[in-house]
């Protein structure tokens, strides 16, 4: 941990977000759909073409591992949403982690980084856990950070590159100049063409019927999965350009039931605050590109989406047998919201055929967000 603290404090350097500070505006190529909010970006780290390019590089580069065997893109890869499509993450060294890989598809708005850390408000924040973290180990870099600015600065392609994305740096290759650009590459990774959007743009055709009725029971108060996941991007974890006062939401869902709370392993968001009533909340993700996401919840322990809708519609999860038996909907602790429903085989085939409209084929092919390396 005090190494981690000390990469946070010579690699950002006030890089991060810092919200006293006006956002800068996006270049036109690189701005969000147009029916979406404005970007946040923060006015230390403003997007430029030049900085994108060098971090999606420096996103799918392997060299950006401790042993040279992952890069970012190894747990979040484009075709699965920026997911890995495994139950829990797994990191240069083989570790396995305690948590599933969370999409990155519009995290540029995402108002807390990570499941369960309200402390995480910033990409330039959040990407020094999987560099540097040793519980678990991800990229592994820990120790190694000169030898990641010499692997950089003796490969051909990133001189110019990094040259180009900090031209007033007279040495741009920096744990601060990486962490930059990785973040800009992510904040500009834009998932907003789903047939649900072009729906919202005026194509009265771009949902079904089956689609539209779902369309019109998730946002009910019947089945209330707005509260948790409404809005244009489907969460309420958002900050945006035109947010006034950040807000970052936690939530237990009744998935477990273990004498009164979670898995001692995972407590989620009390491991953060040390309050005894955050046992069990994590941050609601997004449901943009969800049929792609799965595993889902925070330890990808729900297979598919008929399984989620069966956790919800019963108040929470029941498990029979085992270290983790109990019963989900009594958990003291679960957000009143979470309060259960009657599940007709019709209403069950409506939502699911809206949640399949959220699906952004875009995002899966788009070469801007391709690897470099396989080209």
């Amino acid at each position: 941990m005090r190494r981690l603290v000390w990469i946070l404090s010579i690699a950002l350097g006030g890089c991060g977000g810092a919200e006293e500070i006006a956002p800068r505006p996006v270049p036109a190529e690189f701005a969000p759909p147009a029916h979406f909010p404005p970007l946040y970006v923060p006015a230390d780290n403003p997007v430029t073409a030049e900085k994108v390019e060098l971090g999606r590089y420096l996103f799918y580069d392997r060299q950006l591992s401790g042993n040279g065997t992952q890069s970012c893109g190894s747990c979040h890869e484009q075709a699965k949403a920026f997911t890995d499509g495994r139950a829990l993450a797994i990191g240069s060294t083989d570790e396995v982690g305690r948590r599933n890989s969370p999409s990155l598809a519009n995290v540029g708005y995402v108002s807390s980084l990570t499941w369960a850390n309200p402390l995480l408000i910033s990409l330039e924040q959040q990407i020094l856990l999987p560099m540097f973290g040793e519980h678990p180990v991800e990229l592994g870099l820990a120790g190694k950070e000169g030898e990641l600015l010499a692997r950089l600065a003796a490969d051909p392609r990133y001189p110019p590159l990094f040259a180009a994305a900090f031209p007033d740096h007279n040495d741009p290759i920096t744990l601060e100049t990486i962490v930059q650009a990785v973040s800009t590459f992510q904040r500009t990774l834009y998932s907003g063409a789903s047939a649900y959007d072009r729906w919202l743009n005026g194509d009265s055709s771009a949902l079904s019927p089956s689609a539209e009725r779902g369309r019109a029971m998730f946002f009910s108060e019947r089945f209330e999965c707005y509260h948790c996941h409404g809005g244009l991007l489907f969460t309420d974890s958002v900050f945006t350009g035109d947010t006034q006062l950040r807000e970052t939401p936690f939530h237990n869902t009744g998935l477990y039931h273990v004498n009164g709370g979670y898995p001692a392993g995972d407590i989620g968001m009390a491991e953060v605050t040390l309050r005894d009533d955050d046992n069990g909340r994590y941050r609601a993700p997004s449901l943009r590109n969800v049929e792609l996401t799965a595993p889902y919840m925070h330890d990808g322990s729900i297979a598919t989406l008929d399984e989620v809708l069966d956790h919800y519609a019963a108040a929470g999860r029941t498990i029979t047998e085992g270290p983790l038996a109990g019963v989900g909907a009594d958990n003291p602790l679960k957000d009143g919201l979470v309060i259960g429903f009657p599940l007709s085989p019709s209403d069950r085939a409506d939502l699911l055929a809206f949640l399949l409209a959220l699906t952004d084929p875009e995002l899966l092919t788009h070469p801007r967000y391709a690897d470099p390396f396989t080209r």
